[in-house]
């Protein structure tokens, strides 16, 4: 096998393995990683993810672990450390909270 053709095959090798990856990331969070989470102090926090960067479903337009549409989007959840939520500032002023919002939704 030439240099090219090495270098093309581990490029596609490595294309197929972060499509896999990201596949694997995108279910919605097991019972047990969510208690492993929660055990380890952190908490949902509402409206502070980027779009796609969501840890879970929250309602309408997210479905499961980076589905969210929006960045900080209102009805999508991140883990965070807890007791950080509120503290958190995204664009606007605006911060995260501890129960689903009603800003920031897809169309």
């Amino acid at each position: 096998m030439n240099t090219r053709a090495t270098v093309t095959t581990a490029l596609l090798a490595s294309a197929i393995s972060a499509a896999l990856a990201s596949a694997a990331m995108a279910g919605p969070l097991t019972d047990g990683e969510m208690k492993a989470a929660m055990d380890a102090g952190k908490e949902k926090c509402y409206g502070v993810s980027l779009a796609g960067l969501n840890d879970c479903a929250a309602g309408p337009g997210t479905t499961c672990q980076g589905t969210s549409t929006v960045d900080f989007q209102g009805n999508a959840w991140a883990l965070v450390p807890g007791g950080t939520c509120a503290t958190i500032v995204v664009p606007g002023g605006r911060t995260g909270s501890l129960e689903p919002l009603t800003r920031d939704l897809p169309a």
